[in-house]
């Protein structure tokens, strides 16, 4: 087993709310990526198992969400949103001045298992790009003096 009872038992509480036992299946998925950190098909088979719905549909919502890494991630995942309005403001730029900054391509990890830098689809703020979610953060209005702020910050509280 990869999830622990504590995270069956939070899963079993959250399909307790819902009528519907796939109402739970998003709820089900943050458990399990808050306990392992990513999600894969073993952790698909677990939650199928607790909330009674087939694997290949918590592996289909699992894969259509960008907040469910798939592989292990560093402590801190930078998103850059590359949608319309993002790319219209820097994201490009933005994503390789991270690159730069931080040593790594997208779909990296630093090797001081930090940062995780990936493109995501719109974050739904696009009236503030170019911008990034770190973790469960977003930044917004990105400049590189800013990203240099961010990075300097976390760094610090590692």
């Amino acid at each position: 087993m990869i999830l622990t009872p504590e995270s069956v038992q939070r899963i079993k509480d959250k399909l307790a709310q819902y009528p519907q036992r796939k109402s739970a299946v998003l709820p089900a998925l943050t458990v399990a990526y808050r306990q392992v950190g990513h999600l894969n098909d073993d952790v698909y088979r677990e939650i199928s198992q607790v909330i009674g719905v087939p694997t290949l549909e918590i592996a289909e919502a699992a894969t259509f969400y960008t907040m469910f890494p798939k592989q292990p991630v560093g402590k801190y995942l930078i998103q850059v949103c590359h949608n319309i309005s993002c790319s219209l403001m820097g994201a490009d730029s933005l994503v390789a001045y991270l690159e730069d900054k931080l040593g790594i391509k997208k779909g990296d990890t630093t090797p001081d298992g930090l940062f995780t830098l990936i493109c995501v689809e719109c974050l739904g703020s696009c009236a503030t790009a170019p911008m990034m979610q770190i973790n469960h953060d977003y930044y917004e209005n990105l400049t590189p003096e800013k990203v240099d702020a961010i990075l300097q910050q976390l760094r610090s509280e590692a």
